[in-house]
């Protein structure tokens, strides 16, 4: 039997899975993103899915329950994958090589407002995991 709210959905998915993840993730593990920045990125997201899903903010569903049911992964965590991937990756390479260079390089010198020195893995560990975003 032909069901077209379900094929739309399916098709709704496959098309958020090839154009808009590979955009909104690209060049993501090198971000350095804040609470904020999270917040905004999942209302996005969970915007397109409660619409795919057939929901609207009144239905009382959560994201999590919507994720389950359209069988996604949330972008956050695919983005704190890929951040992980990057810094084993930079872990595996040769000491000389610039970008291993780069994740240990600490600035010297002040930041207006006496605010703390920034650096790289600001947002995770020197193991390769992620903390998450930084309030």
């Amino acid at each position: 039997m032909f069901r077209p709210q379900k094929s739309l959905k399916k098709t709704r998915i496959k098309l958020y899975n090839t154009l808009a993840l590979p955009v909104l993730l690209y060049g993501s593990e090198t971000w350095t993103f804040k609470a904020r920045d999270a917040r905004r990125i999942t209302a996005a997201e969970m915007n397109y899915m409660r619409r795919t899903a057939g929901y609207i903010w009144t239905n009382y569903k959560t994201n999590a329950q919507i994720a389950k049911e359209l069988k996604v992964t949330p972008i956050l965590d695919k983005l704190l994958e890929y951040k992980r991937n990057r810094i084993q990756h930079v872990n595996r390479m040769p000491r000389n090589r610039l970008p291993r260079v780069m994740k240990h390089y600490s600035p010297t010198g002040r930041r207006n407002d006496d605010r703390p020195l920034k650096r790289l893995l600001d947002t995770g560990d020197r193991n390769g995991s992620t903390s998450g975003p930084t309030a």
